[in-house]
């Protein structure tokens, strides 16, 4: 009789998606569970000596099959979130939360760790293996080794809460997204909306077995309606919508168990007291031990540094808009509904084209076609379609070779918004590059984004926003997958500080502005003609329009969350809204509505891995401008030696030396932010 193994077990190349189910997660993991303590038992044993072959390198080889399968069943989560996957994910969520917290409070583990630290082997270790020895003590200390022995079930049952609370808080903003609909009966309330916008919202209505038009909450529909909707009524119902998710607020379609309040209090209550019994002041202390920023307060000298170089130029932004819906519009009592309507006309008038006629050059073969292109040019490398057993039909599989033909990486590309997929743009690893005894393992990764399916039998089009996102998500993908590491812990995006991951992707970013790349890249979606350069001007005109508006927002959630896990108290009498408030009358120029629930939908530090890191994407902005401003220098967004030294001293490093020193080796000097204010249109050329 054959056995027939769990598809979540089989580790021998790709994930199984053609096979894997919600009934293999709780028999999977709980096997990979107890292995795990197993190995752990006996890597702790007498009788294993503390070197690198017998016991670091034993350990992370053994614990790899569980981190790929609870990978997958993350990914699957996130991607096709139905409630049998839901129940799943949540079931065996608490025992993988529960393993690692006692892996990070396992004092054998650690005083093995420190006794290999201490060794005659240590100074003979390559720089990667050292780099994993210190940060596995590094986080030991974080995850509560050094407690007490009678102070670690707390510490363990704070870290399970704190995983539940996460994905609890994704899941209701999920749910109160999916539960709003807005139908559209009457053709006149639709003035203004371009045609993609029309017929997507028509098929939606089908879908449901509604007359009429569909819009609902997700970023392909949303969009739309607030940018170009001559609706002020249809503008304002689907902003206070989309404001007031998962709150407190009687919306009309929220359930009170959706209400993310509470969630985001003891989420905060609860990050304190790990802090606390960490011997940290604040949990922004325990969030930038890993980081390379030292201090809170040196990250809210840097925010505040930029927010009062930025607002300036913000309230001129600001002034632009009132005016302009004032005098042109008519719009008198301008409110925040009105905002990307109004800049929209504004953009249109200044530089004569609009977001929507840029948007029907960017048809989806030719986006990622020309992405690839990019990739061949900068790293000498080869992007070809690959198969491989997917999660839905939407989902496109690829390869990277070497000129020789010689396999570098693979990934997947889900591209399309589904209601069972999570909102936003992400890149996520399946598996990581690290040598084994047959070879080298190769990488693979996951990159998803949310964009309007095709309509109409057409292709796909994207706006020019969405193919940066494109191509941001894609850097995060090469810092994977290019990766010459060859130890798990430092491979890819491992060990790398999180406020330098958005290193690679805002690099990438910039070359969405370059002629030589958008010529190519674009196909008019009825006649196939590429993007005049009459247009492109324009773009390039516009490319800093309202900059200064979206350099304060971007400040305004840096130091709200860093000031979120620094400085507030989540027991006192102040509320996180109150706390908002104050921040935006500091930076901010649009302000919202009282009943405005921002803080509800922050799941970048509430639902995801940015607590007190949020202000990465800004610091990381200021190295990406500064790595891109290296070509800029040389006269080629494609020189040869720029690109080769960037894949050298960024890409292909991983986390096996602190960034700032990858940053310094590739640009010979200290990072400056005057590459990204000059970016932005803030400083002189």
């Amino acid at each position: 009789m054959t056995i027939q193994l769990n598809p979540l077990l089989d580790f021998t190349d790709l994930p199984r998606f053609d096979l894997i189910q919600p009934e293999h997660v709780k028999p999977a993991i709980t096997r990979l569970l107890a292995d795990g303590r197993a190995l752990i038992e006996k890597l702790t044993g007498d009788g294993t000596p503390a070197t690198w072959a017998a016991f670091a390198g034993a350990l992370s080889d053994g614990l790899e099959g569980l981190g790929r399968a609870w990978g997958v069943v993350g990914h699957l989560h996130s991607v096709n979130d139905v409630p049998a996957w839901r129940e799943a994910y949540n079931e065996m969520l608490p025992e993988v939360s529960r393993f690692y917290t006692e892996l990070g409070q396992n004092l054998k583990l650690f005083d093995k760790y420190r006794a290999l630290k201490k060794s005659a082997e240590y100074p003979t270790l390559t720089a990667e293996q050292r780099k994993i020895v210190d940060n596995e003590i590094r986080d030991f200390r974080l995850g509560g080794a050094e407690l007490p022995e009678n102070q670690k079930p707390r510490f363990q049952a704070i870290m399970e809460e704190l995983s539940q609370l996460s994905a609890k808080f994704s899941e209701n903003l999920l749910d109160a997204t999916n539960a709003f609909a807005k139908i559209v009966t009457d053709e006149a309330v639709l003035a203004g909306l371009p045609d993609y916008a029309r017929e997507a919202a028509r098929e939606a209505a089908e879908k449901a077995g509604v007359e009429g038009w569909k819009f609902t909450l997700h970023a392909p529909s949303y969009g739309p309606v607030m940018q170009y909707a001559d609706s002020r009524a249809l503008r304002a119902r689907m902003y206070r919508a989309y404001a007031t998710r998962a709150a407190e607020i009687d919306n009309g379609f929220s359930k009170p168990e959706w209400d993310n309040g509470p969630l985001m209090k003891r989420l905060l209550e609860l990050r304190a007291e790990d802090a606390q019994m960490l011997g940290f002041t604040n949990f922004a202390e325990v969030s930038l031990l890993p980081k390379m920023a030292d201090t809170p307060a040196q990250v809210l000298a840097f925010l505040r540094d930029m927010a009062q170089k930025a607002k300036p130029f913000a309230e001129r932004d600001m002034a632009e808009l009132l005016a302009f819906a004032r005098d042109e519009l008519g719009i008198a009592d301008f409110q925040p509904w009105d905002a990307a309507y109004v800049s929209e006309k504004l953009l249109q008038a200044r530089y004569a084209f609009s977001e929507q006629e840029v948007k029907q050059y960017f048809t989806e073969p030719k986006v990622v076609a020309g992405l690839f292109k990019v990739i061949e040019s900068l790293f000498t490398v080869k992007v070809k379609a690959d198969s491989a057993p997917v999660w839905h039909e939407d989902v496109r599989f690829y390869r990277i070779e070497t000129p020789a033909g010689d396999l570098v990486g693979q990934f997947y590309m889900d591209l399309y918004a589904r209601e069972t997929k999570r909102g936003g743009a992400w890149m996520d690893e399946a598996r990581s590059r690290k040598r084994t005894p047959a070879g080298i393992q190769k990488p693979i990764a996951y990159l998803n984004c949310n964009f309007a399916r095709p309509v109409g039998g057409k292709p796909a089009t994207f706006t020019h926003d969405e193919v940066i996102t494109l191509f941001h998500e894609a850097g995060h993908g090469l810092h994977h997958l290019l990766t010459r590491g060859t130890e798990l812990g430092v491979s890819g995006i491992h060990g790398v500080e999180w406020d330098a991951v958005e290193l690679p992707s805002q690099f990438m970013e910039n070359y969405c502005w370059e002629w030589e790349v958008l010529q190519g890249m674009t196909a008019h979606v009825d006649t196939g003609e590429p993007l005049p350069r009459a247009l492109y001007d324009k773009m390039l005109a516009a490319k800093n329009f309202q900059s200064g508006m979206m350099t304060v927002r971007q400040l305004e959630f840096s130091i709200f969350d860093m000031r979120l896990h620094c400085d507030f108290d989540p027991q006192g009498p102040s509320t996180v809204m109150d706390l908002i408030d104050e921040v935006r009358r500091e930076v901010a120029v649009l302000i919202p509505p009282a009943w405005h629930r921002f803080p509800n939908s922050f799941s970048h530090i509430f639902g995801g891995g940015y607590a007190a890191g949020y202000y990465s994407y800004k610091w990381a902005e200021v190295l990406s401008a500064d790595c891109y401003a290296a070509f800029e220098e040389a006269g080629d967004p494609f020189d040869a030696a720029v690109g080769r030294r960037f894949l050298d001293e960024i890409l292909a490093r991983g986390g096996e030396r602190p960034a700032l020193e990858n940053f310094r080796a590739f640009r010979g000097r200290e990072p400056s932010p005057d590459a990204l204010l000059r970016h932005s249109g803030m400083i002189a050329a």
